[in-house]
């Protein structure tokens, strides 16, 4: 009888654990899906407070943290519009929660280019606020963050994608170009092409912003 009643409990177990990654898995889905549908700070606040909170509900998943965090990048650039502001009364708190959800990403999943590109971000961020007294600082982190990426994984699009906005948005006689954004963006296309997610819910976002940059270097 003691056997029988260990063996209910076992099977309950395994129940409510394969329910609860059944769970997780179509929640995160849904969110992963939705990513390229959203276009303002507030939509992304939005996306970034539920996969938090799928996060705080599962705590052993890498992923939910680093969505959040990037979710929280975003939203700062969207505050900017992708350009230079003295906004850090506003983006400095969005850089300071997205470093602490990364955190939680990175100690479960070490040497990781997504993260060290979502490093990269928030460091970019940090620095738009007040580029002549934070380039010393928040450029050279942000320099180093994406050239981890790459040696971590030299075929992860999102590493040359970046590398184009760089480009693209730097002023010329501070090293930036269209012209080199663009070779940059056409790399990044083609790393698109042949990139495989290891899985539905893994990074594969950053396609659509590379096409649009690119159609406006011409």
């Amino acid at each position: 009888m003691k056997q029988i009643f260990s063996l209910a409990i076992c099977v309950a177990s395994v129940a409510t654990a394969f329910s609860q990654s059944d769970k997780y898995q179509q929640a995160m889905e849904t969110n992963v899906a939705a990513l390229d549908t959203v276009h303002s700070s507030e939509e992304w606040d939005n996306i970034g407070n539920t996969f938090q909170r799928i996060a705080d509900a599962e705590k052993t998943q890498w992923l939910p943290y680093y969505y959040a965090s990037l979710a929280q990048v975003m939203s700062g650039y969207m505050i900017n519009n992708g350009q230079v502001s003295m906004n850090g009364d506003k983006t400095d708190p969005k850089a300071d929660k997205a470093e602490e959800l990364l955190s939680k990403a990175e100690a479960m999943s070490k040497d990781n280019s997504e993260i060290y590109v979502v490093k990269k971000m928030i460091a970019t961020l940090r620095m738009m606020a007040d580029p002549q007294t934070r380039w010393q600082t928040y450029g050279p982190a942000a320099a180093e963050a994406l050239a981890k990426a790459k040696e971590l994984n030299p075929d992860n699009p999102r590493v040359y994608m970046l590398e184009g906005q760089d480009k693209f948005y730097t002023p010329e006689q501070f090293g930036g170009s269209k012209t080199e954004a663009k070779a940059l963006f056409e790399e990044a296309m083609k790393k698109f092409d042949q990139f495989k997610p290891e899985s539905n819910i893994a990074p594969k976002w950053g396609l659509h912003a590379t096409r649009y940059l690119y159609s406006q270097c011409n």
